[in-house]
């Protein structure tokens, strides 16, 4: 099952980005150090095209360090991008933001020419507790759940330096499908957009190959590594009491604890993707969403052609008719 999840606020911050951006020196995107290839936003970049851009993991306290410096290394290798890892609770890490705006963009500075910086993300990535950190005070709502800012506020972080706060938005359409589940797990996306244990079963199916040790400790499991995804789901449940009538495992709330396990770093620091994973999703991704717009293509000729909008192309057959008539 496809992973989509677009309010209507989303629609009004991608257009208020788009009409902010000319203005701005800097875009901060903030990601989650544990899904970082999945949790940045293929709109924004398209969006921000052009800008210098700060690329923030977030969340590093519970990512894998080995995975973050992968990570880290891969966008600093890019044209125009720093990126740097972050705990948003905190404060003397948390200014190095400003530091690195500056250094993206020298120019700018003092009252003259005060720093302006978009600051940007997904859902629940934790942008409110950051902004919060840098202001020294509750200058942005938060909270744990996708979706707490819905308007653009502007905060100064000094007399130069402005900060722009989004809300949170993802994009139309999700077409890797390991970022759908990803983000779905790390709370990205609103729980009624998604089935629990169908996203459990993918988390722990990544968990099982790469962190199996982890799953064995936080759950006294034995042979994780050959173990099925649903009987991993299955013994959590069993080991945690999540029983119905009749000795039968509740999957539901089995998918609940597992889901809750790796957003609160119960099972150690996690990270669910490489860059050399998510590239090989994305081609994967943008594969299988070509071949669905030409069905659809496909399916939207045929329907024209019903409808008698378009010539309905000769067969084989009326072309060699129209061959053999004589010539006037």
């Amino acid at each position: 099952m496809a992973i989509q999840w677009f309010p209507g606020h989303m629609h009004l911050t991608r257009k208020a980005i788009g009409e902010r951006i000319k203005d701005i020196d800097v875009v901060i995107e903030l990601l989650d150090a544990r899904l970082p290839g999945s949790s940045a936003n293929p709109m924004l970049a398209e969006i921000t095209s052009g800008k210098p851009a700060l690329k923030v993991l977030n969340k590093q306290d519970l990512a894998d360090p080995l995975r973050t410096e992968a990570w880290l290394a891969h966008y600093n290798a890019m044209s125009g991008v720093r990126a740097l890892g972050l705990d948003a609770s905190m404060s003397t890490p948390a200014r190095a933001l400003v530091t690195a705006c500056h250094a993206l963009a020298p120019n700018r500075g003092g009252m003259a020419k005060p720093m302006r910086v978009l600051i940007c993300g997904i859902p629940n990535v934790g942008k409110s507790t950051l902004i919060n950190t840098l202001k020294g005070k509750r200058s942005a709502k938060t909270g744990d759940e996708a979706g707490v800012t819905k308007i653009e506020q502007r905060i100064t972080i000094a007399d130069d330096f402005y900060l722009y706060d989004t809300p949170g938005v993802l994009w139309p359409r999700i077409i890797v499908a390991k970022s759908g589940y990803n983000l779905a797990a790390s709370g990205a996306i609103g729980r009624n957009a998604f089935n629990e244990e169908e996203v459990a079963l993918e988390l722990l199916d990544y968990l099982r190959q790469h962190y199996a040790t982890a799953i064995e400790a936080r759950y006294k499991l034995e042979g994780v590594a050959q173990m099925r995804d649903e009987e991993i789901l299955a013994a959590i449940g069993k080991k945690r009491g999540a029983l119905q009538s009749g000795g039968r495992i509740n999957l539901q709330k089995a998918a609940e604890i597992a889901i809750y396990d790796f957003r609160s770093a119960s099972l150690g620091r996690v990270t669910l993707e490489t860059p050399a994973e998510f590239s090989q999703w994305l081609v994967e991704g943008k594969l299988l969403d070509a071949e669905r717009q030409l069905k659809k293509d496909e399916i939207e000729h045929k329907r024209l052609v019903r409808l008698k909008k378009i010539p309905r192309p000769a067969t084989r057959a009326e072309r060699d008719a129209a061959d053999d008539e004589p010539a006037d």
